[in-house]
Order: structure tokens, then C-alpha cells, then sequence
């Protein structure tokens, strides 16, 4: 396949030029203004004709829980390929769900599934599984948020190498609370088999600097279910900073002020911010009650609730949370696509496959034009939208 003529990300800026496609990977690129026989022989007849589309990585989501009706929490595969296909054909070709806060058994239940169904996933049409973030159980009572704190546990390495087993090494990230003994000594242990990512948490800056010393590197959700950067106690967000941690921002118009956006990616910069959707089971849906990790939850327009107020994730998809950044918020094209390609996928170590459009990765881009809209997603070489 011959992408032609479109305006390509190279991770930094655009560049017109064409990208070649052999089967599900990228094959090459050339800022070639024709195509000769040699060409078409190599990579195929099939030619896009993406004049005047930007041409993109797909997105990745690090940090969601559903859609369409469906909640990776269910555990089930009639979840997960509802996801991933819904995913796919909003841009998201890549997907790192996030589970709750549940019994152990149900962690593993959902571990599982998520296995099960990477290995049949082949030919779902959707998004590419790529991993499993676990947003809980070792969580902050005091700063749960929409998390059942019924469930919440102290860290235990041997519960995680359960949940790794049964998911046989899907778990990318997992979120965590340090200020518990146990919670920090987990990040010692695991932090050369994991992603480890601050959360839900009421620690203090001087707590989440030895957490990140340990070994965290990542910091879920910023600025919501944690204290607030304060000028004579900067807490998590304070240390993220100055440990050079990732951070993840809710780009949904609901969970932070477009101006703290700006002002976050003063703070942290393009190569750590990454944006993530948060979303649960509503989106893509109408507004109405829905669930999030067994719990009820409101929807109406972007925000969804719980009984007690509480913002309970968004219903919004990521491909929307670049379109906000971008019109809203005033971000650079380039800087929220980063945010939403590069970004992710580095964080959870799997840059190597995904992410861009360098030559032997994963044939995953998205066509869209000038106006946001998208016009063409791919995924492995093969067209979804």
C-alpha cells in the first residue's frame, strides 16, 4: 500500500511525503513527488491519495475503561471487542484499558480475558490489545474518587504476579497510592516488571519524590484524586515535575480548566504530558445511568457522575480530547498528537511496536483533514474506517 502525498507525522512536525506499507507494518517513506513501476511493484498497486490530510499515528489510550455500553471490567471478550472496535473507528488503534478497583478474583478474571482475547485478535477489526492498566485496588481510601473503596488493599507483589500470570504480561502500568509502607516497598519490588503510576493518593511531595526514587515514573490522572499543587506544599504534582515523571491530563473540558492545561504543559513540556480519555461505559452512548466499577453513575452531555457528585470518568474518547486540546485549550497540532501517540507508548515500554510511523512498526495511522474530521483509520496495514 502507497499512502501519497499527505501530510505526515514524524513526531515533532509535519512533512509531506509518502509512506509505504508491506502487510501490517510500515515498509518506508519517500518525499517522493512520483511513483514508478518499481514502486508499485515492491508496495502494491493499492494507492491513498492523502493530499491536503494530515497523516498520522494511530492514537493511544493508556488510561480508559470503556464504551459503547461496556466496561473492561466485565472481564469479558464480547467487552473487549466492543471496545476495541468502537476505539478503532475513533482513531484509538491502540489500547491499554484500565480496570477498577474490584476483588481480587475479578482483577483476575479480567486478566484473563484480556489474554484470551490477544490471542484470538488477529481478525476482531479493532483496536490492537496492547495492555492492561490497573487503576487500583492499592488505592487511597481518602482519595478514591469513583473507586470502590469496599475492595481497596494494601500492595502485595505476590497478588500482582497473579494478576501478571493470569494475564500473561499484558499488565503494562499499575496505579498506586505510596504513602503505605507496603505501597512503596511494592514500587521497590516490581518496578523492573511494571509501569508504576501515582494515584488516588494523599501524599505529600517529600512521599511521591521517594516513591518516584523507587521507582515510579508516571502519574495518573494529574491533578485529580491527589492534593493540589500548593505554593508551600507542591505534592504529587510538585514531584512529578521535578522527577521528570510522565503525567497523564483528562483533555475532556470536565476534569481540568483549559488554562491549567496550558499551564501543565508549561510545567512538565510536550515529551511527558500524555492525554488519555478517562472515559467509561457512556461513551458513545446517551446520556443516561450507566456503571463504573460497580457503581451508578449519571450521564449528561461530557460529565458523568456518581449519586454523591463525584466525577466518575469522562465520556469522551481520546480522538475528541485532541480535538478540545487543539480548539479549546489552543495547543499546537503537533504537540497533542505527541501527547496522544508518542507519549503513551513509551510510557508502558512498547514504543518499540507502536507509536509512529517509523519503518518496521505497526501499520497503524489515521488520515484526517484540516478540520480535525477524521477521514480513514488503518489498523495493521487493514482499513476500519
Amino acid at each position: 500500500m502507497i499512502i501519497k502525498n499527505g501530510l505526515v507525522f514524524t513526531g515533532t512536525e509535519f512533512k509531506q511525503k509518502d509512506i509505504y506499507t508491506d502487510g501490517a507494518v510500515i515498509a518506508g517513506s519517500c518525499s517522493c513527488s512520483t511513483i514508478d513501476n518499481s514502486t508499485t511493484s515492491e508496495f502494491g498497486n493499492e494507492i491513498i491519495d492523502a493530499t491536503d490530510l494530515y497523516v498520522i499515528p494511530g492514537l493511544t489510550d493508556v488510561h480508559f475503561h470503556g464504551c459503547m455500553g461496556q466496561d473492561f471490567s466485565n472481564g469479558t471478550i464480547e467487552a473487549i471487542e466492543t471496545i476495541a472496535k468502537y476505539e478503532a473507528s475513533q482513531g484509538v488503534t491502540t489500547i491499554c484499558p484500565a480496570g477498577m478497583t474490584l476483588p481480587i478474583e475479578q482483577i483476575s478474571q479480567i486478566c484473563k480475558s484480556a489474554a484470551e482475547y490477544n490471542e484470538m485478535s488477529e481478525d476482531n477489526n479493532g483496536a490492537t490489545l496492547c495492555g492492561i492498566h490497573l487503576e487500583g485496588p492499592f488505592l487511597s481510601e481518602a482519595k478514591k474518587g469513583a473507586q470502590n473503596g469496599a475492595y481497596l488493599m494494601r500492595a502485595d507483589i505476590d497478588t500482582f504476579h497473579k494478576w501478571q500470570d493470569d494475564a500473561k504480561g499484558l499488565v503494562k502500568l499499575i496505579s498506586i497510592a505510596p504513602e503505605y509502607p507496603e505501597n512503596m516497598e511494592f514500587i521497590r519490588q516490581a518496578k523492573d516488571e511494571v509501569a508504576i503510576s501515582l494515584a488516588h493518593s494523599t501524599a505529600d511531595y517529600e512521599t511521591a519524590i521517594e516513591a518516584f526514587k523507587a521507582g515510579a515514573d508516571h502519574v495518573t490522572h494529574l491533578f485529580n484524586a491527589m492534593n493540589p499543587l500548593s505554593h508551600r506544599s507542591p505534592g504529587i504534582p510538585g514531584a512529578a515535575h521535578d522527577a521528570k515523571a510522565y503525567v497523564e491530563l483528562i483533555c475532556d473540558g470536565v476534569h481540568i480548566h483549559p488554562g491549567m492545561i496550558r499551564t501543565a504543559f508549561s510545567i512538565y513540556g510536550e515529551d511527558r504530558v500524555i492525554l488519555i480519555s478517562d472515559s467509561m461505559e457512556a461513551t458513545g452512548m446517551p446520556d443516561g445511568t450507566y456503571s463504573l466499577g460497580g457503581q451508578s453513575v449519571t450521564v449528561k452531555g461530557n460529565l458523568a457522575t456518581l449519586q454523591d457528585g463525584t466525577i466518575a470518568g469522562s465520556a469522551t474518547n481520546l480522538m475528541d480530547c485532541i480535538r478540545f486540546a487543539v480548539k479549546e485549550v489552543g495547543l499546537p497540532l503537533e504537540t497533542a498528537i505527541k501527547c496522544a501517540t508518542v507519549n503513551p507508548v513509551k510510557s508502558i515500554g512498547v514504543f518499540d511496536k507502536y507509536g509512529s510511523l517509523d519503518v518496521g512498526k505497526a501499520a497503524d495511522f489515521v488520515l484526517l483533514d484540516k478540520d480535525l474530521n477524521l477521514k480513514g483509520v488503518y489498523v495493521n496495514g487493514k482499513k476500519i474506517v
